[in-house]
């Protein structure tokens, strides 16, 4: 199974800490958090992350100089930096640190999440499609591979478009004719509502055998729900 990606977090306010890792965690990203720069060269000695978040206002020593001081070491991994100076001045002087974002607090979440995409596209850390997860399922689209806690599961080619189709529309009632549509494509107009049905029991069986998760719901008049 392909490791997800790996982020690097320094932001000396904990609650901002625990909240950044809370959201990159379920995108999908490992995240290593500190809350000063004191034991991060020896993490980065060790391991390979494939980019860095980092706060300016850090005990110690200041953000954007620990990372000109990385650049220095030769260490070449992208870094978003968060800072509260928003002036021209301080946006160039972490520039020329060796930054190559930036985001101005206070930040919305999601946008974090755009920037750090585009910064690891821009820098070829992410080539591939990055993979689908819910609740115990990741799902990899680029290599057709499907894991349930961490154990790969066998799907059928219907199957694995079924399972993805509905992890695209978590929780939003599917009807039975947007699923041959998207699943069955032109060999849809042969399938009837039944045949749908059992196709949903069979992956059901496969990934939920226990029915412990739930997945599929019922919506009477209309299809399935996927939750």
């Amino acid at each position: 199974m392909q490791r997800p990606l790996e982020i690097v977090l320094i932001e000396d306010e904990e609650d901002i800490l625990e909240l950044l890792e809370y959201h990159l965690a379920k995108e999908g990203y490992r995240v290593s958090g500190f809350l000063s720069t004191k034991h991060v060269e020896q993490f980065l000695e060790e391991e390979s992350p494939a980019l860095m978040i980092v706060d300016r206002n850090l005990p110690g020593v200041e953000g954007s100089e620990f990372v000109a001081y990385l650049r220095q070491k030769g260490y070449d991994i992208p870094v978003i930096f968060l800072t509260a100076k928003d002036s021209d001045t301080a946006l160039d002087e972490g520039y020329d640190r060796g930054g190559d974002d930036y985001m101005t607090k206070p930040f919305r979440p999601a946008e974090l999440l755009h920037r750090i995409k585009a910064l690891l596209k821009r820098s070829g850390k992410l080539t591939t499609e990055a993979p689908l997860r819910h609740k115990s399922i990741v799902l990899n689209t680029t290599r057709k591979e499907v894991y349930v806690d961490e154990k790969p599961v066998a799907l059928t080619s219907l199957e694995f478009r079924l399972l993805s189709t509905f992890m695209q529309h978590i929780d939003k009632p599917l009807t039975r004719d947007f699923l041959r549509d998207e699943v069955w494509g032109s060999e849809g107009e042969g399938v009837n509502d039944n045949a749908v049905n059992v196709a949903i029991n069979r992956l059901k069986n496969k990934i939920d055998p226990d029915n412990t998760q739930h997945y599929f719901e019922p919506v009477w008049g209309v299809g399935y729900k996927f939750g």
